[in-house]
């Protein structure tokens, strides 16, 4: 049998070359041959063990990958202190930094914040992380004030009640904890996400053995430059989730995340849920709104998607439209594809786009392909909403 004594040794070395064993010894019986990744995206591999073939495996890059994979040898992999993983950890995150930066976290597993990216981490018994038992939501941060924070605290308040997880502190607790959070972030412009779980415990499928509930939050500063421009969207082919579902703000978001990516397998920005009925949804994590050829602004009912605090706001703002004859109407009602694709503009809504432009929904060109007023016009409500609104959706933060 193969040694194992390699478990403490430091990663230094990398695969090539022909025929690589685990074990050198003549004892061992255990080899992989051609165990390396050619920048070409496959290798093949066999693995023979006391001298019998088990055959061989290809293993493919995907799309998205643009680097050759990296082979390792399994001898390679150390045993590591707690200092260490964390340093690794520290040292792979300043690697690969993205477009957003993360300015601090609160977790109630710890019982604080922190500013430090490498310790933004939660523990893998958590019901969340393997078994999808838990909620979120979000609030964006905007000159130092935090933007319907309420509103979307009491939404993550009742997909809490819905996914049965208790609460950990009360609601005015949890309010002081996410705006201290943002405080200590010293972020102004970004964007506030927190997620309340059934905690963690154990890995079994009941949550019976998580002895607390955890609330997590984290502050999120975007380095990505503003894009109004017009976009497509496609008819998603992914199954819409069912309305038990949709209409809580859950974890569970891999249908959303297929629906996302095969729009952009298509060239397009997002795709457009229809409901069992066939009637126009939502978006992946975003709400759907039409201005009619009659100038009434529609937007799709709230009892079988995710009630949208932006949209719903949006629906309030609006009325000022229709109060200077920009608007004869504002409806919330059905609305079929086919009165979708020939309405003069269509847009789509939520915290991240706030309110954005659609100029093609699969291969028909709405409107005129171009922004619309309307549109326009909503998204400038919406930024003066968050700059200088009434303080039932501004709340200050003290940095």
């Amino acid at each position: 049998m193969a040694s194992l004594s390699f478990l403490a040794k430091p990663i230094s070395q990398k695969l090539s070359g022909n025929l690589k064993s685990i074990d050198h010894s003549p004892s061992s019986h255990f080899l992989l041959h051609n165990l390396s990744f050619a920048g070409t995206g496959f290798h093949c591999s066999e693995v023979v063990v006391g001298g019998r073939s088990l055959g061989r495996c290809r293993v493919a890059k995907n799309s998205s990958q643009t680097a050759s994979l990296d082979s390792i040898h399994i001898s390679d992999i150390p045993l590591l202190s707690l200092s260490e993983a964390f340093e690794r950890l520290r040292t792979s995150q300043e690697k690969y930094k993205g477009k957003q930066q993360f300015l601090a976290m609160y977790s109630s597993v710890y019982g604080g914040i922190t500013t430090d990216p490498a310790a933004m981490v939660i523990p893998m018994d958590d019901h969340m992380v393997h078994r999808g038992h838990g909620v979120f939501d979000t609030a964006a941060i905007m000159d130092g004030y935090l933007y319907e924070l309420d509103q979307h605290l009491d939404r993550i308040i009742r997909s809490a009640a819905m996914a049965k997880i208790k609460l950990p502190f009360d609601r005015e607790s949890i309010r002081r904890i996410l705006i201290k959070t943002v405080s200590a972030s010293k972020c102004r412009k970004g964007s506030l996400r927190y997620w309340l779980s059934a905690g963690p415990g154990d890995f079994q499928l009941s949550p019976s053995g998580c002895h607390k509930s955890a609330l997590y939050a984290i502050v999120i500063q975007d380095q990505s430059p503003p894009d109004h421009k017009g976009i497509k969207v496609v008819t998603s082919s992914i199954p819409i989730k069912p309305p038990q579902f949709a209409i809580m703000k859950s974890v569970n978001y891999l249908a959303n995340v297929l629906s996302k990516m095969e729009a952009e397998e298509q060239g397009g920005y997002a795709a457009i849920w229809l409901d069992d009925e066939g009637y126009v949804a939502e978006g992946p994590n975003m709400n759907v709104a039409f201005v009619t050829k009659e100038k009434e602004l529609v937007m799709p009912p709230f009892d079988k998607i995710l009630s949208g605090c932006t949209a719903r706001r949006v629906l309030v703002l609006a009325e000022r439209l229709v109060k200077e004859g920009r608007l004869q109407g504002i409806r919330v009602g059905n609305v079929t594809v086919e009165e979708g694709k020939r309405a003069d503009e269509m847009m789509l809504i939520g915290s991240g786009v706030l309110v954005r432009a659609v100029v093609q929904w699969d291969e028909e060109i709405i409107g005129d392909g171009k922004e619309g007023p309307v549109t326009q016009v909503l998204r400038d409500l919406i930024v003066e909403d968050m700059k200088s609104g009434p303080s039932t959706v501004r709340v200050p933060v003290p940095y």
